[in-house]
């Protein structure tokens, strides 16, 4: 019986997996290339590439017969989901939970300080040699609300406690406690918004949060309020927030767009008080390590016959 496993980085390149063996896995390299590495009914595990779009992840997906575990690199799943109907009952679909909340965590406290502070505008006088003195926002006292309250979310508020916020509300789609307080339910979102000074959004992308951040949305957020997306560009309406930002009334630090990549020439680039990052959340040099050690932890328990981590999905 064969039992093809299909890894993004080659297996030499991965310690700690289960070595090759008459009735152990053979591992099969492929990155989203043109070539399948082999034939998809032969995988009974495989590891998607990381950032490619749905077209190449779900590609090997309606051949892959004998598939059982599907593990993404990513936190999010939306890039595998379309592909989620062709696959036969009982599949389980794991994410990268692990890999990407400090990373994604610190670029989000990047991107709050940075639009507050005005470093950007910092870096346009220096190039003009022009100093701008002057006071400007901090993040001390001010109130921010998470909306998306799962590992990548808690990370966020574990990084915002040294700077001494006046409140951390959290919001997911439902309520639960935590240590540090209550999780407020999605319904409850309209309330909370206007209180917020800053309000980071890290929802996964479902067909509940596309289009959650709509002109209603920004409308309940107070004057001169930041809104700070490390989700995914379509839980924001790209057209809506550019009315606001346009109008000077919010600011935005964008880590995802939408569309994205943002094309030249997008209105986006340039509105007022928008900072764009390019997708980089995850990316940083604390994924390949990580990366590598949920894949042969993975595996290993895959081959053990144990319940793999992460489960988000099963098939029905």
């Amino acid at each position: 019986m064969t039992s093809d496993i299909w890894l993004p980085i080659p297996a030499d390149e991965i310690d700690g997996l289960p070595s090759e063996a008459a009735t152990g896995p053979r591992y099969r390299f492929w990155d989203g290339g043109p070539d399948f590495p082999a034939d998809p009914a032969d995988c009974v595990l495989y590891v998607v590439p990381y950032m490619k779009p749905a077209a190449v992840a779900c590609r090997p997906l309606p051949e892959m017969r004998s598939v059982r575990v599907v593990q993404t690199l990513s936190a999010g799943i939306d890039h595998v989901q379309p592909g989620l109907g062709t696959l036969h009952s009982g599949v389980r679909l794991c994410n990268a939970r692990g890999v990407h909340e400090a990373s994604t965590a610190e670029l989000t406290i990047a991107l709050v300080l940075a639009s507050l502070r005005d470093i950007p505008g910092f870096v346009r006088g220096q190039e003009r040699e022009e100093w701008r003195a002057g006071f400007y926002p901090a993040l001390a006292d001010k109130s921010v609300l998470i909306v998306g309250y799962g590992s990548i979310g808690a990370a966020i508020e574990d990084r915002l406690a040294p700077f001494e916020c006046a409140r951390v509300t959290r919001v997911a789609r439902s309520a639960r406690t935590t240590a540090r307080g209550p999780v407020h339910a999605l319904p409850e979102l309209p309330a909370l918004l206007p209180d917020a000074d800053v309000v980071v959004v890290s929802t996964p992308l479902t067909e509940d949060t596309r289009g959650l951040v709509d002109e209603g949305f920004l409308a309940r957020m107070k004057d001169g309020a930041l809104l700070v997306n490390v989700a995914r560009g379509p839980v924001v309406d790209t057209a809506a927030l550019l009315r606001e930002t346009q109008s000077r009334r919010l600011t935005a630090a964008l880590d995802v767009t939408d569309p994205e990549p943002l094309p030249p020439g997008h209105p986006l680039w340039h509105a007022p008080g928008v900072l764009i990052s390019p997708h980089v959340g995850g990316s940083t040099s604390a994924f390949m390590p990580r990366a590598k050690r949920l894949i042969a932890d993975q595996i290993t328990r895959f081959v053990a016959g144990r319940t793999p981590r992460n489960v988000v999905h099963t098939t029905p």
